[in-house]
């Protein structure tokens, strides 16, 4: 990881009610079809923008941070919420401790611009998830907006896009906001 990683003293940046405009939970959850069977994986959860609404849905949700704090901050949030649901790891997104296989959805949002080497990411994904799972990344546009990174650090949609096709076989991309995209990755058969 480069020094661009969101520092875990501006977390509360992470649950600003403007987030909803750009991109809701609910949106997340119903894209991924989430069920009360899923075991969903948040590789860089935060402090739980994602987890928290995704956990009372899911089965289990493995929450992955590489900072401790916002494991903190994210376990304080669930708490507030009455969810116990939530694995806590502390690691890398490259390097999880997460079974081979063992997750039915999963998702990694704002965070992929973060991160030095996609490729192992990719490879990672592709060893948790299970083989008819699917996993959405959520990435800033690469256009001027008012919240998210600065421009030269985002990844334009159409590069994860190729990028992710050197690796699963369906790549679909969705568009939250003009600023907000995802790119769903499965591996299918």
């Amino acid at each position: 990881m480069t020094g661009h990683v969101f520092h875990h003293s501006k977390a509360e940046k992470l649950l600003n009610p403007k987030r909803r405009e750009l991109i809701a939970p609910e949106k997340v959850i119903s894209l991924l079809n989430v069920s009360e069977h899923d075991i969903v994986a948040d590789l860089g959860a935060g402090n739980g923008y994602f987890a928290v609404p995704i956990a009372k849905r899911a089965k289990t949700v493995y929450a992955v941070d590489m900072q401790q704090q916002m494991l903190d901050l994210l376990q304080q949030h669930a708490e507030r919420e009455g969810v116990k649901n939530i694995s806590y790891i502390l690691s890398d997104v490259a390097k999880t401790t997460i079974s081979p296989q063992s997750v039915d959805k999963g998702l990694m949002a704002f965070v992929l611009h973060e991160v030095d080497d996609r490729e192992a990411v990719f490879a990672e994904i592709a060893r948790i998830i299970k083989p008819n799972g699917a996993f959405l990344f959520i990435e800033w546009e690469a256009v001027e907006s008012e919240m998210g990174p600065p421009l030269h650090e985002r990844i334009p949609s159409h590069q994860l896009m190729d990028e992710a096709k050197a690796h699963f076989t369906h790549v679909e991309l969705v568009h939250f906001h003009p600023s907000v995209y995802g790119v769903i990755v499965k591996h299918g058969h």
